[in-house]
């Protein structure tokens, strides 16, 4: 067997490399859902929060939404990574909970449920039949991890635009980073989190309040339907879904070494959404930002046994979701340097990669780099995100500069 076949992520229908779950536990892979839960938590819980206050639902269907978006990303990101043997990380659309803080103001909640159903029952379409898979893996390599790169940009800068609120924190953060990158490699990410746990106790402090409220109890809501919540609220939804995420996600594990199966995922994905959606949940998605954290060579040296830091992050999301109001104000209550930094050297490795491999083939430079510096940008149109659009514009950079590939020959 050669190494690059040693090295290839295992399918689905692999047997025991034979994986044992026992030997491929670590604590960089554990560490790594939990740094994933706490990005996801940090910052993204603030627009769901947001768009329940824009649509006046009270702490019962709030906390039903919060539990439902938990609960599907925790089922998809354990089972999903269990079945592929792959670190599959699943989330809520940000994008979509930012356009639920208008679409929640302006449709009835009802009709926002039926919403939602259709968007999952149309991401699930599109993952089934297959159509969705083969427009991703027509992308050239170079542009996908330049997105990559653009979607982790923010998050390595974050390190240092966190430094004047907090210096001490992120400088010894990030020196302990650093120290056992060179004589602990494999622990560089969880020694860096608790080395900042401890700098901000004794700085800036280290609010470990969790709220009241014991399980949560979900409320169902039968769905309503309309053309106008149609239109106005599923189809960019349903845009949002698959160009804002999941299309950032199959890039994320493409880039980093696996060859999802994008059927399974996006159809698994969507279908849990379906079900899920008369709880309150707008849909889950592939992931992004966190995907990348489970699956750098962080969560593991071994891309084959980073599956394990997917399945923890899923354990993780179902303890959140069942206890929100113990654990949601927990994670919510880190201070943002301390995730800034965490997060932030988490990603330096995948970033690295992406940028490496974006400008890896001279003839796709051009493409990579406006594909990177759109998506790095942050721009949002049509209320799409930027990774859609750095994508747009690096392919069509591409098919000017490079052509043949897309149908224009260059002479």
């Amino acid at each position: 067997m050669t190494e690059h076949q040693i090295e290839a992520p295992p399918g689905p229908s692999e047997t025991a490399y034979r994986h044992s779950l026992r030997r491929d536990v670590s604590v960089p892979a554990l560490l790594a859902g939990l740094v994933c839960i706490a990005v996801g938590f940090s910052g993204p819980l603030v627009v769901v929060l947001a768009g329940a206050a824009a649509g006046h639902l009270d702490a019962a269907h709030t906390a039903s939404w919060i539990w439902a978006v938990s609960m599907g990303c925790g089922l998809t990101s354990l089972l999903l990574s269990w079945r592929t043997r792959q670190p599959v990380i699943t989330a809520w659309s940000t994008p979509g909970a930012a356009l639920l803080v208008t679409g929640l103001a302006t449709y009835p909640y009802r009709e926002a449920v039926g919403a939602y159903l259709l968007c999952g029952v149309a991401v699930t379409v599109f993952g089934a039949t297959g159509l969705f898979g083969r427009l991703i893996r027509a992308i050239p390599a170079g542009i996908v991890n330049a997105m990559l790169a653009g979607i982790l940009f923010e998050f390595g800068v974050g390190i240092f635009g966190a430094l004047p609120g907090a210096p001490a924190l992120v400088l010894g953060s990030f020196a302990a980073f650093l120290v056992a990158k060179r004589l602990l490699p494999r622990y560089a990410v969880p020694l860096a989190l608790l080395a900042g746990a401890g700098l901000a106790a004794a700085t800036v402090g280290l609010p470990l309040h969790l709220g009241g409220g014991g399980l949560v109890h979900p409320v169902l809501t039968a769905p309503a339907f309309s053309w106008s919540a149609t239109v106005g609220l599923a189809l960019p939804l349903t845009i949002a879904a698959l160009a804002s995420q999941d299309a950032a996600g199959l890039g994320i594990m493409r880039a980093s070494g696996y060859q999802p199966d994008d059927r399974l995922l996006v159809t698994g994905t969507g279908a849990v959404s379906i079900l899920l959606a008369p709880f309150g949940s707008p849909g889950v998605n592939l992931a992004a930002i966190t995907a990348a954290i489970c699956t750098s060579p962080e969560s593991h040296p071994d891309l084959r046994r980073r599956y394990v830091a997917g399945m923890s992050t899923g354990l993780l999301y179902l303890l959140v979701g069942s206890f929100g109001g113990l654990l949601v104000s927990l994670f919510t209550g880190l201070p943002p340097a301390l995730i800034a930094v965490v997060a932030g050297v988490a990603l330096l490795g995948a970033l690295q990669n992406s940028l490496t491999t974006a400008l890896a083939d001279p003839a796709d430079r051009d493409g990579a780099m406006v594909t990177f510096l759109a998506t790095a940008s942050g721009l949002t149109l049509h209320g799409i995100g930027s990774a859609f659009w750095g994508l747009v514009l690096g392919l069509a950079t591409h098919a000017l500069t490079k052509g043949s590939r897309w149908g224009v020959r260059k002479d």
